[in-house]
């Protein structure tokens, strides 16, 4: 008997949960580099997590639906998607309620740009338009980077201007992050070498995005409006982004690609992390 049919139709994996693996690191990264920058946890500090974890995943079970709505799949999905918005989001207005109690009602703001990139995701989900679309994902992400700021306030009790470097920077990241991703898929279709000219043009987004950040960071070091050792996280993503200009990624596997850029993302975090606190 195959797994499938012995799952209950409410516990569909792919329903509940976001299929693109590498996508968690756009929530994780800004948020845990939120919490430690600052500096402590407090009583809102799981709420916090637990409403930003399903703002998150409430997305696939309402992609799901959209899907199934528009005969792109089985309606046989819509009562594990109905079930899955519902446990996401009563679980997200608990968690509301108690920041609200705890005085962080303010942070409610932070999720109101978030509205209009999920709508415009979902209208393209209904034509059938979400694949490859790049501007979407970078905007999405300076969405989601909104999640440093909020971790920094919560462990500092108030809305520490420093909140809106953090979600600059890790927004930043994000985008040349996704751009490079993007550029090693691009790759993925050459059938030989190419020249310097060519791999350089072909990579000039890419590195236009890792070299403004690195240069951006070490000039607001310089002028001691960020820490001084902050270029580091960002001069190893640039470092990865001219490895891979000059190392196409020809006939990798997708799924290859994925797991090097969430370990470079994660090594990213820890480093800014330690760098932000030095």
């Amino acid at each position: 008997m195959s797994p499938t049919s012995t799952t209950h139709p409410l516990f569909r994996r792919h329903v509940a949960l976001p299929n693109e693996h590498g996508a968690w690191v756009f929530l994780f990264s800004p948020l845990l580099i939120g919490l430690f920058a600052g500096g402590r946890w407090t009583a809102a500090t799981a709420p916090l997590i637990v409403g930003a974890l399903a703002a998150f995943l409430i997305r696939q079970p309402i992609t799901i639906a959209i899907k199934a709505y528009s005969r792109r799949r089985s309606r046989d999905e819509l009562p594990a998607a109905r079930f899955w918005i519902l446990v996401y989001g009563v679980i997200g207005l608990l968690a509301t309620a108690m920041l609200i109690a705890q005085g962080f009602g303010y942070l409610l703001i932070l999720a109101l740009p978030g509205l209009p990139v999920f709508a415009w995701h979902l209208v393209l989900v209904s034509r059938r338009a979400e694949r490859k679309q790049m501007g979407v994902e970078v905007v999405a992400c300076g969405a989601l980077a909104l999640a440093a700021p909020a971790g920094l306030w919560v462990g500092q009790g108030y809305a520490d201007p420093q909140g809106w470097w953090l979600w600059a920077l890790c927004w930043f990241q994000s985008a040349a992050s996704i751009v490079h991703a993007y550029l090693r898929l691009e790759q993925r279709q050459l059938t030989a070498q190419p020249d310097l000219i060519s791999a350089l043009r072909l990579a000039r987004r890419a590195l236009l995005y890792t070299t403004f950040n690195l240069v951006a960071v070490s000039v607001l070091s310089a002028f001691s409006l960020l820490t001084t050792f902050l270029f580091i996280p960002f001069a190893l993503q640039w470092v990865e982004t001219l490895w891979g200009t000059f190392r196409p990624a020809i006939g990798l596997r997708p799924t290859v690609i994925g797991v090097r850029q969430l370990v470079v993302s994660t090594v990213f975090t820890v480093v800014f992390i330690v760098a932000w606190r030095a």
